[in-house]
């Protein structure tokens, strides 16, 4: 997930540079970049991805074996049934989508809307505006060790996956949520408006690594396709924020606008928070349980 971050802030940096100086009249140019990017990228998709562990030519001995005891070698290749009435009547994964929503909200409000602050409120020119915008998403390497922390609190007579993810998603958004409403009020200083942006992201990423991960908590088996219902969810407000924030600020761009912004941000990622610690969960769902599905499948192929 700190792959999608670093593209931001290579994307940010040379979005800003290519609309000053770039080919075909400037912002086209970035346009054209992105594009031809994306094809090759698209080119090594197809030749490297493999539909499962198993049936990848190059994986390690050693890969192999730790997803073989994960998830069972019978499992990697037979792929028992989906449990859709299980999933989709899953309150913890409900609460995981609502909360994937509510994280996004934030990420999205900044890594799309907060060029537009920079330019509109801060005076930033585009190349000045690029570099600037992207400093707050090295934020985001903090997820590696953020991550590393958590399995570490994870580990047997330490803590409970369920306390670690729930205390991880509080913990984030609390500071995420101050950073950005006082981001609302300072005026015009740049330097304490980045600042505060890297502390919304950095915050925003501890958050993050919970609805990244807690669909391996509650059914590895099935974890793709919980990852897609949730992930959909997240995406709602990928699509919406930047709807929102145009008509909040559409008049004049002006601080009282952006506080809105803000403030209405910094309020539905209060409700996700809530709504995660009540009804979310860090434990295996019964209906998630490999031996069961596993008889299951048996029994339906005989």
């Amino acid at each position: 997930m700190v792959g999608a971050n670093a593209g931001v802030i290579v994307g940010m940096m040379l979005s800003g540079v290519l609309c000053d100086h770039g080919f075909a009249g400037g912002w086209p140019s970035v346009f054209y970049v992105f594009g031809m990017i994306g094809c090759l990228w698209s080119g090594a998709w197809f030749l490297l991805v493999y539909d499962s562990p198993a049936t990848h030519p190059r994986i390690s001995k050693a890969e192999l074996e730790y997803w073989g005891k994960e998830i069972g070698t019978a499992e990697m290749i037979a792929r028992p049934p989906t449990p859709w009435r299980k999933i989709l009547t899953s309150v913890p994964v409900w609460a995981l989508g609502v909360a994937y929503c509510a994280a996004n909200w934030i990420y999205y409000t900044i890594v799309t809307c907060i060029p537009l602050f920079m330019h509109d409120v801060l005076g930033f020119d585009s190349t000045k505006n690029g570099l600037l915008s992207a400093v707050p998403f090295t934020a985001t390497l903090s997820m590696i060790l953020v991550g590393w922390f958590a399995d570490w609190l994870r580990a047997p007579s330490r803590m409970s996956t369920n306390f670690v993810r729930k205390v991880f998603f509080a913990s984030g958004f609390f500071p995420a949520a101050c950073s950005i409403i006082v981001t609302g009020y300072i005026g015009c200083n740049r330097v304490l408006a980045v600042v505060l942006m890297f502390f919304a992201i950095a915050f925003e990423g501890v958050s993050f690594t919970v609805v990244v991960t807690n669909q391996l908590d509650l059914a590895p088996l099935h974890a793709g396709k919980i990852m897609g219902l949730t992930s959909f969810m997240g995406r709602i407000a990928s699509i919406i924020v930047p709807h929102v924030v145009g008509a909040l600020t559409y008049h004049r761009s002006t601080h009282a606008e952006w506080q809105s912004v803000f403030f209405l941000g910094a309020g539905i990622y209060a409700v996700g928070t809530i709504v995660f610690l009540v009804f979310g969960s860090g434990n295996r769902q019964q209906w998630a349980d490999t031996t069961q599905l596993a008889t299951m499948h048996v029994t339906s192929m005989n």
